[in-house]
């Protein structure tokens, strides 16, 4: 892989708050952000997983800026349409002149992987292609993601939880979860779950 230039970040925090509608959103998307670097961090550490910790930090950070682009003029999100938010946050980053490398974290980060079959069996509010984690750094990210949601409130999930939650889109996508898991290993959340006042389910 070439190497890319990675933004800091603070330049990445600086991004989020420029395309942020309100504080709310702000607080809401780049704290999951950032607790989904925190948990990929642990699974690095854990697994000694040969990955570039860098690339791996930025498209944590960045995965999820496209939902800022869901929002209305009066402040509420588009949520039938929430899946889109990965494909936004790669024209978003394009837009911005960031590399392909950093904005496939946006539109390749959804569930363990959507296929053009998915989209089209699903009905889902997405042009027919896939969508799917290649490299090391891509899948990691999917996967840490996958370990907390932006709810209301918002929640850390438990391995048992994600797969129960996955299992409702076939048994396939519970086999690929645990395939990541077998790469990656099962983050300790429980800490953070008391750091950040999230309930682990």
């Amino acid at each position: 892989m070439a190497r890319v230039d990675v933004p800091t970040v603070d330049e990445i925090r600086a991004l989020h708050v420029k395309h942020a509608p309100n504080d709310e959103a702000f607080r809401l998307v780049f704290t999951h952000c950032e607790i989904v670097w925190r948990i990929a961090e642990r699974l690095i550490a854990a697994a000694g997983c040969d990955v570039d910790a860098g690339l791996v930090r930025a498209g944590c950070l960045l995965h999820d800026i496209g939902v800022y682009r869901l929002y209305d003029a009066e402040g509420r999100l588009d949520r039938p349409n929430y899946l889109r938010h990965g494909l936004l946050g790669h024209e978003l980053l394009a837009e911005e002149g960031y590399p392909d490398v950093l904005c496939r974290f946006c539109s390749c980060h959804t569930g363990v992987g959507l296929t053009k079959e998915d989209v089209l069996r699903q009905g889902l509010p997405l042009p027919p292609a896939d969508y799917l984690a290649v490299t090391p750094e891509e899948r990691l990210v999917m996967y840490a993601d996958t370990f907390h949601s932006k709810s209301t409130p918002p929640r850390f999930n438990s391995p048992d939880a994600c797969a129960a939650y996955l299992r409702r889109f076939g048994e396939d996508k519970v086999a690929a979860f645990r395939a990541l898991g077998a790469a990656f290993g099962e983050p300790r959340l429980d800490d953070l779950s008391a750091t950040y006042g999230h309930a682990l389910v």
